[in-house]
């Protein structure tokens, strides 16, 4: 698939790369991308209406009057767009994005957008660099946005360092890339809810009971899901994975208990359900109000049972599609298998800790999937790649 008919709107901030921008709507229209260009009011100090518009095709607008009066839709802007990118991004802009500081027309238009946007941050190298441009850039990124890096080389200012916009060739291969990689969308019109990362239970205000997941797993389900065109409900205990995708609906958690409520505050709902949260089995009895002095040579806690997310999901199954995961040490496929049975599970997908290169914190994993009839083994992959073979069978088993 290539970006041919894809609605691009180019938001140009006030910069000195704003003079790039003209290369990237050439490259777009090249490719048959219908390109749409909005200005904040300084970047006109850079670059012109009437050379951007002649480009584009089509009005250049930065206000939201024209000097007759008419009214520029920001809403209507963002709605004909199927992505958005903001390039050059200064920090201003940058900033006002992340904190809905709506004052023009590109911040109004960003505000109003439902379409993946695009970011191409431009700026001295000091500037972005600095602690409140790194925060914003990683907000912006929270929100599912995706980020171009600035390049290294020589600056406006003379200095030679990070900040210059990325090259409007690799602009535009990404853009193409984006729509290549969603081009499946198998998954459109179904709602995914994913649980991922480890839960804490606390045992007094300082210490808790966890475990070692990092949620990469369920954060790469979650990403591959949004992909292939799902809406998707992520419930992530403590993790430092952030989404990267506007189809996701992230909800942060901390016990047991608190996923335990958020997932069947949407259970109902949903079509297919992914269990890859590394929940724990127990929680203390008693959580100390303060906290615990160290006085005796041993220390016992009092544990009881958290309630079973996935046996719960398993018994309350309607129409979902049910897929648990199962990290064993030892027989592996015997507790997988009794795992599958007992929770009522349509799949289940088995790591070991004896793979190496597989389980917690690691960038790649080795799996097994079970059916109630079929098997299959894969090979060690990223964590990315082993999202989309499990995506992949899912879908085999759940829309043939």
């Amino acid at each position: 698939m290539t970006i041919a008919g894809k609605k691009i709107l180019i938001a140009v901030s006030g910069g000195i790369a704003a003079y790039k921008i003209h290369f990237l709507i050439r490259y777009l229209i090249k490719k048959g991308a219908d390109v749409q260009v909005i200005m904040t009011p300084d970047a006109e100090h850079f670059v012109t209406k009437l050379s951007l518009s002649t480009l584009s095709k089509k009005p250049v607008y930065s206000d939201f009057y024209t000097e007759n009066g008419t009214w520029n839709s920001h809403v209507e802007l963002a709605l004909w767009a199927d992505l958005m990118i903001v390039a050059p991004c200064t920090a201003n802009t940058l900033a006002k994005m992340v904190n809905g500081i709506c004052d023009n027309l590109v911040i109004a238009t960003y505000m109003s957008a439902k379409c993946p946007v695009f970011i191409a941050p431009a700026m001295d190298l000091d500037m972005y660099q600095h602690p409140s441009t790194k925060k914003n850039l990683d907000l912006a990124e929270s929100f599912g946005h995706t980020i171009i890096p600035a390049e290294s080389g020589e600056l406006a200012s003379g200095l030679i360092g990070q900040g210059r916009m990325a090259e409007p060739e690799t602009i535009s291969t990404q853009i193409e890339a984006f729509f290549n990689e969603n081009s499946n969308q198998s998954l459109d019109g179904k709602t995914v809810l994913i649980t991922a990362g480890p839960t804490y239970e606390a045992i007094d205000p300082v210490r808790f009971i966890g475990n070692h997941s990092s949620g990469k797993m369920g954060f790469s389900l979650a990403d591959e899901a949004a992909k292939r065109g799902a809406k998707v409900i992520l419930i992530s205990g403590p993790s430092a994975e952030k989404v990267s995708h506007q189809n996701i609906e992230i909800h942060k958690v901390v016990s047991a208990k608190e996923m335990f409520d958020k997932v069947f505050e949407f259970y109902e709902t949903i079509d297919i359900g992914i269990a890859s949260a590394a929940v724990a089995d127990y929680t203390p009895k008693m959580v100390a109000s303060e906290k615990i002095k160290k006085n005796d040579e041993s220390f016992s806690i009092e544990l009881i049972k958290n309630p079973d997310i996935l046996k719960t999901m398993g018994e309350q199954k309607k129409h979902q599609f049910l897929v648990g995961f199962a990290l064993e040490t030892q027989n592996e496929e015997e507790n997988a298998l009794g795992k599958l049975h007992k929770k009522n599970l349509d799949m289940i997908v088995l790591n070991s800790l004896r793979d190496e290169g597989a389980g917690f914190k690691n960038d790649t994993n080795k799996i097994k999937i079970f059916t109630q009839t079929d098997k299959k083994e894969f090979d060690l992959k990223s964590k990315e790649s082993v999202a989309k073979d499990i995506l992949d069978f899912v879908e085999n088993q759940y829309l043939k």
